[in-house]
């Protein structure tokens, strides 16, 4: 019994320490970001993003790890989409090539919620053609669901008696940022001038 109460009394310091020490840093962050953040997040930044698993054009398989490794530009989307998709990708190329105008090095990630037409090859066409540094990502249909889960977005295949059906999607953009993890998401409304200024003023106070 004592054994039980000791444990459960390390358990209860924990968790004193952690508000203690990790709710501040928090709190610190999203002061640091307050001037450059224009939308509302339910439950924190810290809820949205996550570890990931995919496959890249080349057929590697690669993490959240391997991909972000700068301020990165994340879209859910796929390439049969008739119109939704290939306008937000483009809009999130220009945003990356306005940020690369003013010195800033990010990239933009075009992940597949199509698995079952969307290969790897096939991916990494249509995010190369939006962007020659565009990354494209797709994988299993687990694999798909788990990273679209970690960043709750929402996706859903519509019934259809061919291959010509579509896909109803979530369709915010997410800056996700290396060590940081999700700081904003961005709207279809936005324009990619006003993506690169926030994305900006996110990566100056980082």
């Amino acid at each position: 019994m004592q054994r039980q109460l000791a444990v459960l009394a390390g358990a209860a310091v924990a968790a004193v320490l952690a508000v203690t020490f990790v709710a501040p840093m928090f709190r610190s962050a999203d002061a640091r970001y307050a001037q450059c953040r224009a939308s509302s997040i339910a439950g924190g930044a810290a809820t949205i993003g996550g570890p990931f698993t995919l496959v890249n054009g080349a057929g590697e398989t690669v993490t959240d790890r391997d991909v972000l490794t700068k301020p990165t530009l994340v879209y859910f989307g796929y390439t049969f989409c008739p119109d939704v998709c290939p306008l937000d990708a483009a809009r999130n190329a220009e945003a990356i090539d306005l940020l690369t105008a003013q010195g800033h090095d990010a990239q933009a990630v075009f992940i597949s919620i199509d698995p079952e037409r969307d290969t790897p090859e096939v991916v990494d066409d249509y995010a190369r053609y939006m962007h020659e540094d565009m990354i494209g990502l797709t994988g299993s249909l687990e694999q798909v669901k788990a990273a679209s889960k970690a960043y709750k977005t929402y996706f859903r295949k519509q019934d259809a008696e061919n291959e010509f059906y579509l896909v109803d999607h979530s369709t915010q953009t997410y800056l996700m940022l290396p060590e940081v993890g999700f700081v904003e998401f961005f709207k279809r409304a936005d324009s990619s001038e006003a993506m690169a200024q926030r994305t900006a003023c996110f990566i100056e106070n980082t």
